[in-house]
């Protein structure tokens, strides 16, 4: 999974009449360990976020509620499109994929990193990504 994107299905416990709940684990669903958790919300939905890669940040997206629509691309070219449509489900994104996302009405993005925030690990320029200038 290491340099791959794929999607995390979390377990669900719990029942209708009750509510559930999801589990993000480090021992067991996640691959790295978490260093920083933080979620965006109220993003109206014809705004584009992300466009950005990261030099060595790894993240885990859930859409804990509403859809986000995750587009990827690796230096290849080689893109993908992912829709969150669940809390049990987490798009695993490694370092060097570049992402944007687009939001549901009223959906709330968790995103779990596996470094502290540095401005330093952000390529924010499409052409230096493509070109591999980082």
């Amino acid at each position: 999974m290491k340099n791959e994107l794929s999607i995390i299905e979390f377990p669900s416990i719990g029942e209708p009449e009750l509510g559930y709940i999801s589990v993000a684990d480090v021992e067991k669903n996640i691959p790295f360990e978490i260093k920083r958790a933080f979620w965006s919300y109220y993003t109206p939905h014809h705004v584009i976020r992300g466009k950005h890669a990261h030099r060595d940040l790894i993240q885990v997206l859930v859409a804990v509620a509403g859809i986000i629509s995750v587009r990827t691309e690796d230096r290849n070219g080689n893109k993908s499109e992912f829709q969150l449509d669940s809390p049990r489900k987490g798009l695993y994104i490694p370092a060097r994929f570049w992402h944007t996302m687009e939001f549901s009405h009223n959906a709330v993005l968790l995103s779990l990193a596996s470094q502290s925030y540095s401005e330093q690990d952000y390529i924010r320029n499409y052409e230096d990504f493509k070109a591999g200038n980082d």
